[in-house]
């Protein structure tokens, strides 16, 4: 099973696949450089980035494995995060409340590509906290559409959140007639 990990840059995909992934995750994290500076660097501190994707890999079952795409967060490669939603069963999208605005887009591409999601705030030190309230309206979440908390640090609630999105799609799932 092929799920997508997407979100604005920064806001933990990465972190959240190596947290996850069974097996040495691959990544394309890059050194930013001064010709992004203005482009990639609109977060204080941040000096690397995503430049392709990242990917991981869980082995629920002997017979079911789980890859995770962690798709680059810059409009520059959002065609990319396109390509890698390709067979995706759906996506976890991980935002950070200091730059909410910036998963607007991301929601727009992944319900653009018909797949369904789960938001995963990432709970930064720094962050503020929001009522789950405001959140929903705020990235206008349709009702059934799951919104959790986690620290893509931590493999316990960064799994907590991909659980939270397997159980969504296995409940939109119709059974198969028998």
């Amino acid at each position: 099973m092929k799920i997508l990990v997407a979100g604005h840059l920064g806001a933990g995909k990465t972190t959240l696949v190596h947290a996850l992934s069974q097996i040495t995750a691959i990544s394309t994290e890059e050194v930013m450089t001064q010709a992004s500076e203005g482009i990639d660097t609109t977060q204080p501190g941040k000096t690397t980035t995503t430049v392709a994707m990242d990917f991981g890999r869980l082995h629920l079952a002997d017979d079911l494995v789980l890859y995770l795409f962690g798709a680059p967060g810059q409009e520059r490669f959002w065609p990319i995060l396109k390509d890698l939603a390709r067979g995706a069963l759906g996506a976890l999208i991980l935002t950070d409340t200091r730059r909410l605005e910036e998963t607007f887009p991301i929601l727009d591409i992944v319900e653009n590509l018909g797949l369904e999601y789960a938001v995963a705030v990432n709970d930064f030190d720094e962050a503020p906290k929001r009522p789950e309230g405001r959140l929903r309206e705020a990235m206008d979440l349709p009702g059934h559409t799951p919104l959790v908390t986690c620290d893509a640090r931590d493999p316990a609630t960064s799994r907590d959140a991909l659980i939270t999105l397997v159980r969504h799609l296995y409940h939109l799932t119709p059974e198969p007639a028998r």
